[in-house]
């Protein structure tokens, strides 16, 4: 019986109808032979109300909306449709300006952001309370800028400013936090040693090399030596001198702006710091002084896999020229520079859309099997920059393998081909609108941008100025560089490392090409 209903319902969903489509004309027909009027698709529905779409009130509403409060603090917002924002503090402090302390303040201030504080009596707590609201938080230390951030339901707007101006302005910093924090770092620095990819490591190399003993050059972690000297004495002092408002951005992604300057005046205008007053004459406003130099690290890289399948042994290169500051006009003819130079490792050379097209994956990668890496890195302050390019290969190779990255400097300096660059400025306007699809990634952009000029660039504006680069300009800002000493970085073994002579000799050639050696006995 069920079956026969079955079957019954089954034919009659099968002769629901025939559908017949003429222009935008629709007839459909029961198998009883009763059928619908001609209706046209544009019509609306009987019965169905009419839909209402979201709109937005002119171009102003996808503008940064920037208002600085009477302390100086400046609240940043974007709006942007959804139920969800991200909001976040961001502090021009970083391990940059740790010249007159101990190497590592930052390092274990990021450690530390989001423990216990004046209302909320242990981390648990805090992130319980923004669990009420879909919320996670996070916090990151950069060489300039410290960022805390929180993710969480635009309703939870309150909750959110109030438990971020506690986090960076009221932490409790007890003794067993902070003896938690130094067991954290010492792990972080035995897996920053011990991790297969040493880009992390090469990275701080070549800034310590390129900017040796200031600004930027000190390093963004902790030195082991460092980790028993830091206690609660010397973060307040540290805090004192560099958590002040007119050095700090409330940005906001996805909420209105006069609804997060509310909430920045009730939590964030007349609140005392727990350590006290700010000091503005102790900043260290010291300007970033590129040296150059290179810094070298013998290491066994013989067995550095993870898993059951061996990692090849491999030297790791990374050779860097100062570039320029973000501030400056020449930054975006960089930019485009770095995306025509491009790169990545040897096992991501297919396909257009990983950059098949670049330089380091036609002149290096694919003519030259023997390399495992060639990827090129663009680093830039408010004061200086870095443009570096990264190698990888066999030990025995390692001269070669230099050779080969001077004589892409080198070519830096011809002529850029119109296709070639028309490629790159696509690319980069593509990378830069991928990117900031993402909530979180303008979020920082907003911050940072208003942290370090006052104002927010738009995207439009960055794709216009990227439209407008030259193959002139590429070659200028390529001749400026190529004047500058280089700064090299070496991890592995460096048994056939040039010497960093034949390296600066190279760079100022015409051909790129190091001086050549004779040897007796090989």
């Amino acid at each position: 019986m069920v079956k026969s209903n079955m079957a019954a319902h089954m034919s009659r969903l099968r002769g629901w109808s025939r559908v017949q489509r003429c222009g935008i004309a629709v007839c459909r027909q029961y198998s009883s032979g009763g059928s619908y009027p001609n209706i046209s698709l544009s019509t609306p529905l009987p019965g169905i109300p009419k839909p209402v779409f979201a709109s937005v009130d002119g171009h102003e509403t996808h503008e940064t909306k920037i208002t600085t409060l009477e302390n100086g603090l400046k609240v940043a917002s974007q709006n942007k449709f959804g139920q969800f924002c991200t909001v976040g503090i961001l502090v021009n402090s970083g391990s940059r300006h740790e010249a007159k302390y101990p190497s590592g303040i930052a390092h274990f201030l990021e450690k530390l952001a989001f423990s216990s504080t004046a209302q909320f009596g242990s981390k648990d707590e805090i992130l319980l309370t923004l669990e009420k609201h879909g919320g996670i938080c996070d916090c990151q230390t950069s060489r300039d800028t410290t960022m805390y951030a929180v993710s969480a339901e635009v309703k939870g707007l309150d909750t959110v400013v109030n438990l971020l101006a506690d986090a960076v302005l009221q932490p409790r910093l007890l003794d067993e936090e902070i003896e938690m924090t130094r067991m954290a770092v010492r792990f972080e620095l035995e897996d920053l040693n011990m991790r297969p990819d040493p880009e992390p490591l090469l990275t701080e190399m070549i800034h310590a090399a390129a900017y040796r003993g200031n600004t930027v050059g000190l390093s963004r972690f902790c030195p082991a030596d460092n980790i028993e000297k830091i206690d609660r004495k010397l973060l307040h002092k540290y805090l004192q001198s560099y958590y002040c408002p007119e050095r700090m951005v409330l940005a906001g992604v996805g909420i209105e702006h006069e609804q997060l300057v509310q909430c920045a005046r009730k939590y964030l205008l007349n609140v005392k710091p727990v350590w006290g007053g700010s000091t503005l004459a102790n900043i260290d406003r010291s300007v970033a002084q590129y040296t150059g130099g290179i810094v070298k690290a013998v290491k066994d890289m013989s067995d550095v896999s993870l898993g059951p399948t061996p990692i090849p042994e491999l030297t790791h290169i990374m050779i860097g020229l100062e570039s320029c500051s973000f501030l400056e006009d020449d930054f975006i003819p960089i930019a485009v520079l770095n995306m025509m130079m491009g790169g990545g490792g040897s096992f991501s050379a297919g396909g257009p859309g990983k950059g098949m097209f670049t330089r380091l994956y036609l002149n290096v990668l694919n003519r030259h099997h023997w390399m495992y890496n060639a990827t090129s890195y663009h680093h830039s302050y408010e004061d200086s920059g870095l443009l570096c390019i990264h190698a990888s290969a066999d030990p025995r190779q390692v001269r070669e393998m230099v050779e080969i990255i001077t004589r892409e400097f080198i070519q830096m300096n011809g002529t850029a081909g119109e296709m070639e660059l028309e490629r790159a400025k696509t690319q980069l306007k593509s990378m830069l609108m991928m990117n900031l699809e993402s909530r979180p990634v303008v979020f920082e952009d907003v911050g940072r941008q208003v942290l370090a000029t006052g104002r927010r660039k738009l995207p439009h504006e960055l794709c216009d100025l990227i439209s407008n680069v030259t193959a002139s300009d590429i070659k200028r800002v390529t001749t400026k560089m190529l004047r500058r000493k280089p700064a090299v970085a070496a991890l592995g073994d460096l048994t056939e490392l040039p010497s960093y002579e034949d390296i600066q000799a190279a760079l100022t050639s015409k051909d790129g090409r190091l001086p050549r050696i004779y040897r007796l006995f090989r």
